[in-house]
Order: C-alpha cells, then sequence, then structure tokens
C-alpha cells in the first residue's frame, strides 16, 4: 500500500532539499544594526503610530469622561447595595 503526497511517513520532493541549497541566515536584520540604531527606529516607529492616531475634540474628551464617571459611580452604589444586602443576609443566617 502506497502512502499519500505529503504524509509523515513519506515527505513530498520538495521538502527533501540537499543541504547546499539551503541559505543560512546568521542574525537577520537585528545583527547589523547597534542598539542605540534600534532604539531610534523603535522612537521613530512610536511617532509614526501616533500620527495615525484620531484624537478625540475637546467636547468628545469630555462626554466620554463623564460617561465614564457615572458608570463608575452606578457600579459603586450597585455593589454597595449588594454587600449590604448579603452582609445582613450573613448576619441573620450566623447570628
Amino acid at each position: 500500500m502506497t502512502d499519500a503526497v505529503g504524509s509523515i511517513d513519506m515527505p513530498d520532493a520538495q521538502d527533501e532539499a540537499p543541504d547546499s541549497q539551503k541559505k543560512t541566515r546568521k542574525g537577520g536584520k537585528r545583527a547589523k544594526k547597534g542598539p542605540l540604531k534600534r532604539l531610534a527606529l523603535f522612537y521613530r516607529q512610536i511617532v509614526s503610530e501616533l500620527r495615525k492616531v484620531v484624537w478625540p475634540t475637546r467636547n468628545q474628551l469630555t462626554s466620554y469622561t463623564a460617561a465614564v464617571i457615572v458608570f463608575v459611580v452606578v457600579m459603586i452604589g450597585l455593589i454597595t447595595l449588594i454587600d449590604y444586602g448579603l452582609s445582613h443576609a450573613a448576619k441573620y443566617v450566623f447570628g
């Protein structure tokens, strides 16, 4: 019985490239640059990405901040009520 092409037992013909055709890579792009050049490239990439950001206007920022504060206050109240109820229930059950 023959194996299917590309099975584990019988690799494909292109997978069996001789060692002379394989290229070895030493370090790649990172080995060519020093640490300061890589750090400078990193900061240039940060600045270019920040230029792509669509920043909110002052009115949008104010409304978003108000929405977050209102949500947090509501959640604090809800958790406080649940905690208060559970503490009274525990006092009732356990004396």
